[in-house]
C-alpha cells in the first residue's frame, strides 16, 4: 500500500492518462475533434475566434472539475468497498 501511496504522491500515477493512452476510440474521437475545431475557426472572424477561445477555456475548466469529483468519488467508493470487504464476517 506503501509504494501506490509515494507513487500517488510524486505524480507518477495519473490514472486519467492512463485511460486516454490505453482508448483507441478516445484518440480517434479526440482526432475528429482536432480536426472539425480547425475547420470551423478557419472559417472565423477573430472576434469569433477569441469568443470561441474563451468558451474553449470554460468547457476545459468545467471536464477538468467534473472529472476531479468523478475521480474522488470513485477512489471513495473504492476505500468503502475495501472497508466492507476488511469487516466482512466469513462464519
Amino acid at each position: 500500500m506503501q509504494k501506490i501511496l509515494e507513487e500517488l504522491w510524486y505524480g507518477n500515477l495519473c490514472p486519467i492518462e492512463s485511460y486516454r493512452e490505453s482508448h483507441e476510440q478516445t484518440s480517434d474521437l479526440t482526432e475528429y475533434i482536432r480536426r472539425h475545431r480547425k475547420d470551423l475557426k478557419d472559417t472565423m472572424t477573430d472576434d469569433q475566434k477569441e469568443i470561441f477561445e474563451k468558451l474553449d477555456d470554460c468547457s476545459d475548466e468545467l471536464e477538468n472539475m467534473s472529472q476531479r469529483e468523478i475521480f474522488s468519488y470513485g477512489f471513495r467508493l473504492g476505500a468503502r468497498i475495501a472497508i466492507e470487504v476488511m469487516r466482512f464476517d466469513f462464519d
